[in-house]
């Protein structure tokens, strides 16, 4: 998984233009998200047509409030530079979840 330098949201956008991606918000000290990142290198081979992003929220903050991103663990889906999907809240994740998020942006 790349982990996402601090850049703003135009910054983000020319990142995104082109291809599938996941955006995966986080902290180290969230217990929630320690929860869900040892499935995540499951989760990302089972969605090789994705590309994963690991966004810091602490690093990025100033990112995730033009995000909407108030809740962690989050993930947010992006195709060709258009959000397609967003699984944001402040509630635990399980693989499962996010991978019937992930199928769900498949299907759009």
């Amino acid at each position: 998984m790349n982990e996402l330098e601090i850049m703003d949201i135009n910054e983000l956008k020319d990142e995104l233009k082109e291809g599938k991606y996941i955006l995966f918000f986080t902290a180290d000290w969230c217990p929630d998200c320690n929860f869900i990142k040892p499935a995540m290198p499951e989760i990302m081979a089972d969605f090789p047509d994705f590309k994963f992003i690991k966004v810091d929220r602490d690093d990025n903050i100033d990112l995730c409030k033009e995000m909407d991103i108030f809740g962690i663990p989050s993930f947010v889906g992006y195709e060709n530079g258009q959000e397609t999907g967003r699984l944001v809240n402040k509630n635990r994740k399980t693989k499962t979840e996010v991978e019937i998020f992930i199928k769900s942006l498949s299907r759009k």
